[in-house]
């Protein structure tokens, strides 16, 4: 290694985008020595501040990484963001610079610069345990800590990251960090999206030659990756120090898909600071503060969640109810969630009956004794009651402890049914990640979770072990012994079942504890995690039974999975028909009848691209078959607006049952509900009429402006367009690891945003429009979509229709995009009389009328319209550029 050369701390260039010169500064402070140091800081100089962001960046970055952060500095704080010794443009000393060395020269600093409290620290990579060090020494002045994909220790049991490693190696070290400037190259390389090239110009910008390099290769070589290693004393006291920080507000800001500091980092700082708001930015890698909106959060967070006098934190006050609009109160001790399962009375009747699988359609068949079931298999609620206490106490015996996450990848219907109820019984926390998502969506709910433990069936177990799913493996579906080697699985459910049969159960978890993570549907971004608890849980069981006056002798066909989970805590045998439960419109007549006849169906919950399915296969059906799906009472259908035309086709095949499409979200079920009756009172009008709030729940509206801001003050005044607010006792306990999300979703205290837009009617009906996120801001005002979609796809040879802006904000254009019957054999503009007829039926102007095969539709339900994304293939078929199919 080559002696590293000295230099003057200096000024950054002119010109460099974002940079403020007015922030840049040169600082001389004393350094851990005592010695002079000349420093290159950015400082906004805020007067009379009540607290400072003292900001720190990592290698090989500079504090032009805190930009975005000065640029929009929270109202009354001043933003301090410094250029390590040997880093930017600070002062070359020529000494090397070790982990505890580098904190004290930022006391030094610090000092120097008159920063005496309240103070924030914030930092990214190696400044994370930096800037750590400094809060931990300076304890009476630290108000709060924010970091972003750092780590202070290597979890035992895991290598170090294999880019640091290779870094590390011997000759690659000085080659790649300090003769070159290939470290930097491949730092900038992980920005997501990348970064334009001026800005990584500006990034380089301090590291132009070998001698300026020097610290990037220092700070590589400091990593302590042995226990013998100068600074591993220094990083393990960092550490352990952590555990003293409980008294300290903290916000973990994170890109899951960084290569060097991945989620493994994330939750170890988790455990050891666990009450940090954490969220994860999906897609953001290593330089988050360049991927994601970490600014934005930080300043909400210190809005809400920090308080020091003096500050404006929060800017403006947001919009909600008053404080005499309080939240209602919990209607009393609810029944536990197994309650019924353990019910003797019910001990004899059937619980669950699986259909068994024809022509491969399930998503894995029925397994008994190893083999592949030929018909239905029925287990009692006294089975299923036995089967959750042996379970639920081999899971104790395994070490599933109370709180831990267990992700259950099974099948819908025993085992599942099994599993979950098995969690609750002991108080883990079951992830339930249907396979609705897509192997994708999976991946990142999972990795998003972080389960503690995985239950699967083979096909889960095998892209555990290739896909790199986290959690213990626990086989499930008749896993054999090649599958269980290859995947590392040690133990089944089955076996567990075993083990607890003669063990005791543990205390049952109370009524606050957290129950479950269920995922949205991913139709609007990435999937993402919900918490119930619960209270909330039994809430929205007594809700659904109040509204649907559902009682013992009630028997549901679930068509949606995840629906089916419902029928042990209502006291009702259920069952999920023959079908492929990743796509719902895969459900034939037939099979719907046959679940209907095992169980002797009352009711019935399906998809919209269900029961589409179900109308044009229902020609087949034998009279037995007809008989059965003539005693539901009671049909349920949602996930997407439902044509009252579909509904009146059903009624041909189940014509007893009373229509009803239950308006809600993962976040909040049941909110709304609607009989087919009602829709036809209700006619035509802006948007699909979902019906009024069911009993127990309240819904307000939030006005929107003129860009689609909803921002308004929440009211129930009728026809105001806004978004979509709810208030109920079992609306979802908080967003999984997304601390902003949820900051949004709930800053009107007690109620949830739900992200959709509507009106209220002068009769209290609810009517749906849209989606905020899709919402068109035209120079005219804001369009709503669903009203236009309805009105069109009302015109022959419509099957689907999609309104899209297509422009800037504010000027936005409005397109129609439609799929037609017989479908169009390519993408584009649509024909002249078909863009008059559409036209002649929409009230505002409509700019292109464009047709495609088909629509793109979220995997779930086969019905959510994917709006942005045939936003953005309308945008370039209008520029006329190849465009293909959306």
């Amino acid at each position: 290694m080559s002696s590293a050369p000295r230099a003057p701390a200096t000024l950054p260039p002119p010109g460099l985008p974002g940079l403020d010169p007015s922030w840049s500064r040169l600082v001389t402070a004393p350094d851990a020595d005592g010695i002079g140091r000349t420093w290159h800081v950015l400082d906004t100089g805020q007067p009379d501040a009540a607290g400072t962001l003292l900001c720190v960046h990592g290698n090989p970055t500079w504090s032009y990484l805190w930009r975005g952060l000065l640029a929009s500095a929270p109202a009354g704080w001043r933003v301090v963001a410094v250029d390590q010794l040997e880093m930017g443009f600070s002062e070359r000393t020529g000494s090397a610079r070790g982990l505890q060395r580098r904190i004290d020269d930022l006391g030094g600093l610090t000092e120097t610069l008159g920063i005496a409290g309240p103070v924030i620290t914030v930092a990214h990579d190696w400044g994370g345990p930096v800037s750590l060090g400094w809060a931990l020494a300076h304890r009476e002045q630290l108000a709060g800590i924010v970091l972003t994909n750092t780590a202070v220790h290597q979890p035992e049991g895991s290598p170090a990251p294999r880019l640091i490693r290779m870094a590390r190696t011997p000759g690659v070290l000085d080659a790649s960090c300090v003769r070159t400037s290939a470290f930097i190259r491949g730092a900038l390389a992980m920005a997501r999206p990348p970064l334009p090239s001026e800005v990584q110009d500006a990034y380089h910008a301090p590291y132009l030659d070998a001698d300026r390099r020097h610290g990037i290769g220092g700070f590589v070589r400091d990593i302590p990756l042995e226990a013998s290693h100068p600074s591993a004393a220094a990083l393990d006291a960092v550490a352990d120090g952590l555990g003293t920080l409980a008294d300290v507000p903290v916000l973990l800001l994170w890109g899951p898909s960084d290569p060097v500091f991945s989620d493994l980092y994330l939750h170890d700082l988790e455990a050891r600071l666990p009450h940090a708001a954490v969220h994860r930015f999906a897609g953001a890698s290593h330089l988050v503060p360049e991927d994601a909106e970490v600014a934005g959060t930080l300043t909400r967070w210190l809005g809400t969640d920090l308080a020091v006098d003096g500050a404006d934190l929060a800017g403006p006050a947001e919009s909600g109810v008053s404080d005499t609009d309080a939240p209602p109160s919990p209607s009393g001790r609810r029944q536990p969630l197994w309650a019924a399962i353990e019910d003797p009375t019910r001990a004899e009747f059937p619980a669950i009956v699986e259909m068994p699988a024809v022509g491969g359609r399930r998503f894995a068949r029925p397994v008994r004794d190893g083999a592949p079931v030929a018909e239905p298999t029925v287990l009692s609620f006294g089975e299923l009651a036995e089967h959750v206490r042996h379970l639920a106490a081999g899971l104790v015996d395994l070490g599933v402890a109370p709180g831990d996450r267990v992700a259950l990848l099974v099948t819908p219907g025993i085992e599942l049914a099994t599993a979950i109820y098995a969690c609750w019984r002991i108080g883990a926390v079951a992830v339930v990640a249907d396979a609705g998502l897509g192997a994708k969506g999976i991946t990142g709910a999972l990795k998003s979770a972080a389960p503690d433990h995985l239950v699967g069936i083979p096909r889960a177990l095998l892209a555990a072990r290739a896909l790199g799913w986290p959690g213990q493996r626990i086989a499930a579906g008749g896993a054999d012994d090649r599958v269980r080697r290859l995947t590392g699985t040690r133990t089944s459910l089955d076996e567990l079942r075993a083990r607890g049969a003669s063990l005791p159960l543990p205390p049952t978890p109370s009524a606050d504890a957290e129950a479950v993570v269920v995922f949205t549907s991913g139709a609007t971004g990435a999937a993402k995690g919900v918490v119930y608890r619960h209270h909330q849980l039994q809430a929205q069981r007594d809700a659904l039974m109040a509204v649907y006056e559902i009682a013992p002798d009630d028997r549901l066909v679930a068509a949606f999975a995840p629906f089916a989970l419902y029928g042990p805590t209502m006291g009702i045998t259920s069952v999920v028909p023959d079908m492929d439960v990743t796509a719902p419109s895969t459900l034939q007549a037939q099979a719907l009848a046959d679940a209907a006849t095992a169980i002797g169906a009352t009711l019935v919950f399906a998809s919209p691209a269900a029961l589409v399915n179900v109308v044009a296969t229902a020609t087949d059906l034998d009279p037995s078959s007809l008989d059965a799906l003539a005693n539901v009472r009671l049909l349920m259908s949602a996930g997407a607006p439902i044509p009252p035309e579909l509904l009146r086709k059903v009624g041909a095949v189940m014509p007893n049952a009373e229509p009803h499409t239950p308006y809600g979200m993962t976040e909040a079920l049941p909110v709304a509900d609607i009989s087919l009756e009602g829709i036809e009172a209700a006619g035509t009008g802006d948007g699909v009429c979902v019906g009024t709030p069911v009993p127990g729940v309240e819904i307000a509206i939030s006005p929107i402006d003129e860009l689609g801001r909803a921002d308004g003050a929440l009211t129930a005044e009728p026809d105001i367009t806004g978004e979509i607010c709810v208030r109920a006792d079992h609306v979802k306990d908080r967003y999984d690891r997304l601390y902003a999300t949820e900051a949004a979703s709930s800053r009107d205290a007690g109620w949830h945003r739900s992200g959709d837009v509507g009106h209220l009617d002068e009769h209290g009906r609810l009517w749906v429009e849209g989606r905020l996120v899709h919402v068109i801001t035209t120079a005219a005002g804001v369009v709503t979509p669903v009203g236009i979609e309805r009105r069109v796809e009302g015109l022959p040879h419509i099957r689907l229709a999609a309104a899209v802006g297509v422009g800037p904000p504010g000027t936005q254009q409005l397109v129609v995009v439609v799929s037609t019957d017989p479908t169009a054999p390519n993408g584009g503009l649509g024909p002249r009389s078909l863009a008059a007829a559409v036209r002649r039926v929409v009230d505002v102007p409509v700019a292109a009328v464009l047709v495609a095969p088909s629509l793109p539709v979220d995997i779930r339900h086969n019905s959510k319209i994917d709006r942005a994304r045939l936003a953005d293939w309308a945008t370039k078929v209008l520029a006329g550029e190849r465009a293909g199919t959306p």
